[in-house]
């Protein structure tokens, strides 16, 4: 009978071990911190994806995020405008908010019409999505990002 409970002890401590290695540590949650760089952006219709849009004509836009701050740029040989931006984010209830404290003149004449841009976030350990809703709460536009560093 102590050989049984022994077994059953030690079972008990291997199984308690080895869930306990397999957790990971609370540093590795998932965090919109490093550079990522737009794949391409889905249109939505009724909440559900119509479309996808990919960027064929050499256009790039990455963002960056580090310590509370966020910094992106776009580059489109079509587009004779500078398009880029500077300012502070944080994440509230699923959603990221952005606040832009300055930007190109492209951008500052959006800024000067919108004190924060909100976003629903779906944030996974590679990829986000920044999805755009409108004045109803539905979809209607989403940036889809990769991280590349």
């Amino acid at each position: 009978m102590k050989k049984t409970g022994l077994i059953v002890l030690s079972i008990c401590c291997a199984l308690i071990f080895i869930s306990s290695a397999t957790k990971e540590p609370l540093t590795d949650q998932l965090s919109l911190e490093g550079v990522w760089e737009m794949q391409h952006q889905y249109i939505y219709e009724n909440n559900i994806i119509q479309d996808t849009l990919f960027d064929v004509s050499g256009k790039r836009q990455v963002k960056i995020y580090t310590k509370g701050k966020v910094m992106w740029s776009r580059f489109s040989p079509k587009d004779a405008n500078e398009w880029y931006a500077y300012g502070s984010y944080k994440i509230v209830d699923g959603f990221l908010e952005e606040r832009i404290e300055y930007a190109s003149n492209a951008m500052m004449k959006i800024v000067d019409t919108t004190d924060v841009f909100r976003f629903e976030l779906i944030l996974e350990k590679d990829t986000y999505s920044q999805i755009a809703l409108d004045e109803n709460g539905d979809r209607y536009n989403s940036e889809n990002y990769l991280r590349i560093e």
